[in-house]
């Protein structure tokens, strides 16, 4: 899969201009898609620019993280999807370590549209949110159009 890129961020510095939405915060600020280590994983992140921000959820808890990657370009998609299901062509943010894919998905929660991580192997998507990892079974992935 071609079509987009990753670009490494650092907290004080503005996200390119073909930096991909994926939602909004509860206070209205944009929500980007982007991914960062933790923990010995590459993991699908919340990237919100306006608090100079990225959070990974991972352990039951949000992580903030001030050097992270922004999803750039491509024609994308969101499609609905359950139970840790994946479309064809669904973005691969990272992987843990032990090597599986962590794919990037949305959720509507509590009036933010939040950007969070798809494990196959737990059958949910999870998001980092008011400092806990919340999980779901209904979700949306983030597909190469």
């Amino acid at each position: 899969m071609s079509g987009y890129t990753w670009v490494p961020r650092s907290t004080g510095r503005s996200l390119p201009e073909t930096a991909v939405s994926g939602g909004r915060d509860v206070d209205g600020s944009t929500i980007y898609v982007g991914r960062a280590f933790h923990e010995g994983d590459m993991i699908p992140a919340k990237v919100i620019p306006d608090k100079g921000v990225a959070y990974v959820s991972w352990n039951g808890e949000e992580h903030a993280k001030h050097d992270y990657e922004v999803l750039c370009k491509g024609d994308f998609v969101w499609e609905f999807c359950s139970n840790g299901s994946v479309p064809e062509h669904a973005v691969i943010a990272g992987q843990t370590s032990d090597g599986e894919p962590l794919y990037v998905g949305r959720v509507l929660h509590n009036g933010s549209q939040t950007i969070g991580k798809v494990q196959v192997s737990h059958g949910c998507l999870y998001i980092p949110f008011d400092g806990e990892e919340l999980s779901f079974k209904d979700y949306e992935v983030l597909v190469l159009h």
